[in-house]
């Protein structure tokens, strides 16, 4: 059975506001650790349950190439043959985590998720006992033009994000599903799955302007805190649904990319379509300051996901590809790194495949303000083929589910 999100019913709008503000304090001041926006006190101890799972050197080489490349792990995280000492919240002694030795072969580490070595699919049913959810970026509705995710010109059909993610997602399920996939949508509409709302997050977006060295005024102070609600505390709230509820052996965030387009109402088309995907990692020393987020980081480093989602995401990566004949979108901002020799991959440190704690496909296919693209969202879902500029295809949401859902059979079903 289908489990709904998880909510925070049991609290009035009083005391959910008063939990967010002092999980906000609860981190210490710049002199120490500081938590990101609406994050909970980490529970540390937890780390232990990676004892014996690592040894030194495969710890230090997924820190250095993948999850914090400029080496400032180095300030909280200190490793030798049998050891690693790990700097946690301010003002306690560091988690002294047992590593494997080298050259012995590890145990497996305890999560909730299974991996690629551990299945054993049916035969024709390369995805039988797996456990997926599927993430629909963003919320759409009446909050796509909040979140910028949306644009229309004149009187077309508009083009938003939340609601095209929706219908992919939707006929994504129903592929897997028919692989032998149990599949879970973190939402079945358009709209929020947070109680929260931006007028209830206005003191933590002071908190956190404030965090930032940023000014605080009246519009600077809205802006925050619908950012908070959207971006923020959305995301939490899927990832308590999925860590806690659905506990799948793998996500799909399902994104459309878009190029700078201006207003909304009379947008920028481009010539400019691209392709590429985001595998969790290339955290700064920035980043790394919130206690938060370096816990998450060593969870995500010590219970495998990478292997997972280096893998999974490579055959998505050329399904997309052959599928649609994108180029590779390119980084040029210092934020990501290449994942691999496959240029459509990359590791980049986003929230949602952060907090996610099994493997991550996120997938960025399409420019949404592309002339391509714009056209082919104005012809709607159908099915079969139709004339597209001369070209016979199917209909853009098919053809991103139908990539997806080949590339995942094509690795779990290698084994």
């Amino acid at each position: 059975m289908k489990k709904s999100p998880l909510n925070f019913s049991s609290l009035s709008a009083q005391s959910l506001a008063l939990v967010l503000l002092l999980s906000l304090g609860t981190g210490s001041t710049l002199k120490g650790t500081p938590l990101s926006p609406l994050a909970s006190q980490p529970d540390w101890s937890l780390l232990q349950r990676y004892a014996g799972t690592i040894t030194a050197s495969e710890f230090e080489n997924l820190l250095q190439k993948v999850y914090v490349p400029d080496g400032s792990w180095r300030k909280w995280i200190t490793i030798s043959h049998t050891q690693a000492l790990i700097s946690s919240s301010p003002g306690t002694a560091p988690i002294t985590l047992a590593l494997a030795p080298s050259g012995s072969i590890s145990k497996s580490p305890e999560r909730y998720w299974k991996s690629l070595a551990e299945r054993s699919p049916q035969p024709g049913k390369p995805l039988s006992g797996m456990r997926i959810a599927i993430d629909p970026g963003h919320l759409g509705g009446s909050f796509a033009q909040m979140e910028a995710r949306w644009f229309r010109i004149g009187n077309s059909r508009p083009v938003e994000e939340g609601e095209m993610t929706l219908l992919v997602a939707k006929l994504l399920k129903q592929r897997l599903e028919s692989l032998g996939a149990q599949v879970w949508l973190t939402r079945t509409r358009n709209g929020a799955t947070t109680p929260l709302r931006p007028d209830r997050l206005r003191n933590v977006a002071a908190s956190s302007l404030q965090q930032e060295g940023q000014p605080i005024t009246g519009i600077g102070l809205q802006h925050e805190a619908e950012r908070l609600f959207y971006r923020v505390g959305e995301i939490r709230n899927r990832a308590r649904l999925v860590n806690e509820r659905i506990r799948p052996d793998l996500v799909i965030c399902l994104h459309f990319n878009a190029e700078e387009w201006g207003d909304p109402m009379h947008p920028s088309l481009t010539d400019t379509n691209h392709l590429h995907l985001i595998l969790s990692g290339a955290m700064s020393e920035e980043e790394l300051l919130h206690e938060d987020e370096r816990y998450t980081m060593l969870v995500k480093l010590l219970s495998g996901t990478h292997r997972e989602e280096l893998g999974a995401s490579e055959a998505v990566s050329r399904a997309l590809a052959s599928a649609t004949g994108l180029p590779p979108f390119i980084y040029h901002n210092g934020k990501a790194i290449p994942a691999s020799g496959n240029p459509y991959l990359w590791i980049r440190n986003l929230l949602a495949n952060r907090l996610f704690e099994c493997p991550v496909v996120y997938c960025e296919p399409y420019v949404m303000n592309s002339r391509a693209v714009f056209n082919r969202v104005q012809m709607g879902d159908y099915s079969g083929q139709r004339n597209v500029g001369g070209v016979p295809l199917p209909s853009i949401f098919r053809e991103y589910a139908d990539a997806v859902a080949q590339g995942l059979a094509d690795y779990y079903g290698s084994r």
